[in-house]
């Protein structure tokens, strides 16, 4: 029989904290085993590859509703890799999204910067402060 973990082993082989194992567990993400006869959880080795499985999905950008979804159809006997590249080309669709707005409210900023040519020139003048409270003296062009 493989060797259970413990909460503390877990999180330090999965590089999280106890903290987050006990999170993702309330999110459903990773799943409570029973506590023995002397209190503790113990985790089956198959957990540290869940919790690696959530980091990197994170730092992919997928939420936690979104992971949670990539794991119900990696645990399904009858979902396909299709169905799991149908979700990825998702998220990157919505990242893309994301960076184009991003990348529009970054040339606003540019704007807002270039049209600000006074700087000793009370904040109250400001024309950046004028443009964001839509007056049309300063409004980004």
């Amino acid at each position: 029989m493989p060797e259970r973990l413990t909460v503390g082993k877990l999180a330090a082989l999965a590089d999280v904290s106890a903290n987050s194992v006990r999170f993702y567990e309330r999110e459903g993400l990773m799943r409570v085993p029973k506590k023995t006869e002397s209190g503790y959880r113990l985790y089956e080795p198959a957990a540290v590859q869940r919790l690696r499985f959530i980091k990197q999905a994170q730092h992919c950008g997928f939420t936690l509703s979104e992971i949670q979804d990539l794991l119900q159809l990696r645990d399904q006997p009858s979902s396909c890799c299709a169905d799991v590249r149908t979700k990825v080309i998702e998220k990157k669709l919505q990242l893309e999204a994301r960076i184009k707005a991003m990348k529009a409210m970054s040339k606003g900023l540019d704007q807002l910067i270039a049209d600000c040519d006074n700087d000793a020139q009370p904040a109250e003048d400001c024309s950046i402060l004028a443009a964001l409270s839509g007056s049309a003296q300063g409004r980004p062009k």
